[in-house]
């Protein structure tokens, strides 16, 4: 890998290229950064994800290779592109340690298990996708597999389902490989948005059945009329999440269209971003829709 990719460089080849004097000024002049012990960034750089990953790179050593969210990220899991500290995984037998914004995670990995990303040696997805559903936060893990799966053509889901399965039965850390299978069960890759793969995992943690995503209502001459986010077509009870940028100013719309769904006999729930972090509303609704449809949740 360029020692200079992506604004990264090893401190000693800027000394030796500028003088030692002319790199102290910039770092104290706040033009240059050190993230981490020999590794040095352009300051106007240093925010971006790709700058950071190859510093990581730089200051780990040439086996590491990057994992994790950051992996995820740069493979265009954009649900862990937030994801503040940078991952790096090396062979067993690598010494290497985490530091602040670092983290190193030791395994072993074939040459076949890795792949580069804009110049970036990275581990392959469905194996990413797989130490993500065992070992990092559940919503972060479904929204990624949910966003791996819908890159791919629908021909393709189940190959790519089937392979990040045999990860998991594979993996020699078996920790939280139970619940990755229920998490790879829950991905469909149709959810449009990280917090309709949260939603998702939310109504099947409070225990109801599976919803139906992106279910489509279509008129007598088959035209679709409607596209609901998750719904219930035999009780005829449906969830609709209002992102900020796709609803703003758009309340009229939204009550009329749930009024032509009730003439065709269907409940429609709205449910917001602060519902997912508290979510008593709409788990209440749901259970009430579900008991006036004659149904317990």
């Amino acid at each position: 890998m360029p020692e200079s990719l992506h604004g990264a460089h090893l401190r000693r080849d800027l000394i030796a290229q500028f003088g030692r004097h002319a790199i102290l000024v910039a770092l104290r002049d706040g033009l240059l950064e050190q993230p981490w012990r020999g590794v040095i960034v352009a300051r106007d750089q240093s925010a971006r994800l790709e700058t950071r990953a190859a510093a990581a790179l730089l200051a780990v050593g040439e086996r590491a290779v990057l994992s994790g969210p950051t992996a995820a990220a740069l493979h265009g899991c954009t649900a862990a592109a937030e994801c503040g500290d940078i991952h790096v995984t090396v062979p067993y037998q690598c010494r290497a340690d985490s530091r602040r914004g670092l983290i190193v995670h030791h395994d072993r990995f074939a040459a076949a298990d890795v792949t580069t990303r804009i110049g970036l040696p990275v581990l392959v997805l469905d194996l990413i996708i797989a130490e993500l559903l065992c070992a990092q936060p559940r919503r972060l893990a479904l929204a990624c597999a949910d966003q791996a799966l819908a890159a791919l053509p629908p021909s393709r889901r189940e190959d790519f389902r089937a392979a990040v399965d045999d990860r998991l039965v594979n993996r020699d850390d078996r920790r939280g490989t139970r619940r990755a299978e229920v998490l790879l069960g829950l991905a469909t890759g149709l959810a449009e948005s990280p917090p309709e793969s949260w939603l998702r995992l939310l109504v099947a943690d409070a225990g109801f059945p599976l919803p139906e995503p992106q279910y489509e209502i279509r008129d007598l001459a088959g035209r679709l009329v409607y596209r609901l986010d998750l719904a219930w077509p035999d009780l005829r009870v449906a969830l609709e999440y209002d992102g900020y940028e796709a609803h703003e100013g758009r309340a009229e719309a939204d009550a009329e269209r749930d009024r032509r769904l009730a003439g065709r006999g269907w409940v429609v729930i709205r449910v917001r971003a602060r519902d997912l972090s508290k979510p008593d509303r709409v788990l209440a609704e749901l259970r009430r829709a579900f008991e006036a449809r004659g149904r317990a949740a």
